[in-house]
């Protein structure tokens, strides 16, 4: 499994994203995934879904320090004294005594994010979380988190594909010594897979559309990809990105494909975008 290595942290470059999964088919595919080879599972508090991660981990039989589990506090428990409370629930329903990577799922202008920070190094230094980060935020709190946080971050977990330019973000992830953690990876698949630039790299290189998508992610420095598929049949086809490589002229292209800055996330609560 190709892992990127961001301030101590040792991530798979290709993670199950969890959002939309629950119950006994959330159980089902963390553990078909697992068995397959995935090493990293990413989930929030607000998914609703921890309980049944935590079972799919269970249910895989692996010894717990060979899988790389995220988990998020929401925007609304980012006060002190909220957080610790959110990181304590999350692990209590995953089953755990620590998680991998603990992130501030989204910023809230309401919570000094002074204070937030405080309290997310605290549960570091409680042994709650190996590693803590963020996720969503914008590039001036992106700076702030990191000049705020008295150990180092590392990840930040963002929308990226190719139709929105994540580069300024990748830029600082880069600077710090982060990771960029890419959610909807694929867009919304049809569209994207439909592109010509990535129906001739499919071509070419004998992979499905998907494929190329998530090796043109991991394929960029720092970068893991957190794919979500409800079908099975999906998982392994997502993981197998490492044995092929794209050209520079493909990568271009499809990087290209930006110019729509499209994004699929944003909420009456987002952070005012770059």
């Amino acid at each position: 499994m190709h892992r990127v290595s961001a301030n101590g942290a040792s991530i798979p470059a290709i993670g199950l994203g969890t959002w939309t999964l629950n119950g006994d088919a959330c159980v089902g595919m963390v553990s078909e995934a697992l068995s397959l080879g995935y090493r990293h599972v990413d989930t929030a508090a607000a998914y609703g879904n921890e309980s049944a991660v935590g079972e799919g981990l269970s249910a895989s039989g692996l010894p717990r320090d060979q899988v790389f589990v995220t988990t998020k506090v929401w925007w609304t428990d980012l006060a002190p004294g909220d957080l610790e409370r959110s990181a304590e629930a999350s692990l209590k329903r995953l089953g755990l005594d620590s998680v991998d990577l603990l992130l501030i799922h989204w910023p809230n202008p309401k919570v000094p994010l002074e204070g937030s920070m405080k309290s997310l190094n605290a549960v570091r230094r409680a042994g709650l979380a190996r590693h803590i980060g963020v996720s969503n935020f914008p590039s001036a709190l992106l700076r702030q988190a990191i000049a705020l946080s008295e150990a180092p971050l590392v990840a930040e977990q963002a929308e990226h594909h190719p139709y929105l330019d994540q580069s300024l973000i990748r830029g600082i992830c880069r600077e710090a010594g982060m990771a960029f953690v890419s959610y909807c990876p694929l867009h919304r698949g049809a569209t994207l897979f439909g592109e010509p630039v990535v129906r001739a790299a499919a071509e070419r290189h004998g992979r499905t559309p998907a494929q190329i998508v998530l090796r043109w992610h991991v394929q960029q420095d720092g970068v893991v990809a957190i794919p979500r598929t409800s079908r099975r049949e999906r998982l392994g086809e997502n993981l197998d990105v490492f044995n092929f490589s794209l050209l520079d002229d493909e990568m271009a292209a499809i990087s290209a494909l930006s110019v729509r800055h499209h994004r699929l996330c944003n909420f009456d609560f987002s952070p005012k975008w770059d």
